[in-house]
């Protein structure tokens, strides 16, 4: 089945006169229109019923990528969950084919300067908080308040057994990373937190 996807941002002048008449020329069996910004991928209802839709074999067209996401990740994300499946992607605009070595090729290119993006902000933020620190201004996350009293409890029933370390941690309230630092720094100290 060929599915179509439509999409103009809300309150935009524009339409979806033009991609609809796309969308017959390509014969497309259904169309998923959302009217509203692409800016999240989530918060765009006819996109996900459209991939709740789609199964093995389908191919999912739009008129261009920019249509189907706004961002590079966004767009890696949903060319996942339709790689998953079985559903072939055409980007009419941009000429894109995943069901061929050159349409695969360009979803390679665009993982690859998704990831350059993600290591570029990692790096920048590192070094951030690296000058930072220098500068005495950076402390790190405070960490999260518990009560020692309901601490002791939970850690006295977890130590002997009664409860498991994710009851334990939930009861608290925390992560399972922020439980274990616990338990380690309340071994390592005696009795204090």
């Amino acid at each position: 089945m060929k599915v179509g996807y439509v999409r103009v941002s809300c309150g935009e002048t524009q339409n979806t006169a033009r991609q609809d008449t796309l969308m017959a020329e390509l014969q497309v069996d259904k169309i998923y229109t959302d009217k509203m910004s692409g800016k999240d991928a989530s918060n765009r209802p006819q996109l996900q019923s459209m991939l709740d839709f789609v199964r093995e074999g389908d191919v999912v067209v739009s008129e261009s990528i920019s249509r189907i996401a706004r961002s590079t990740r966004d767009f890696l994300s949903i060319m996942d969950k339709l790689n998953q499946k079985g559903v072939t992607y055409i980007s009419r605009k941009e000429s894109i084919d995943t069901s061929t070595p050159q349409g695969v090729f360009m979803m390679t290119v665009f993982a690859a300067l998704s990831e350059l993006e993600r290591q570029t902000t990692r790096q920048r933020a590192l070094e951030g908080i690296a000058e930072a620190k220098k500068r005495g201004v950076y402390k790190g996350r405070k960490p999260i308040a518990i009560d020692a009293g309901k601490f002791k409890s939970v850690y006295t029933d977890w130590k002997a057994g009664k409860i498991t370390a994710v009851e334990a941690y939930k009861k608290l309230g925390i992560s399972a990373s922020s439980w274990y630092r616990r338990v380690k720094d309340y071994g390592n100290r005696g009795a204090t937190l």
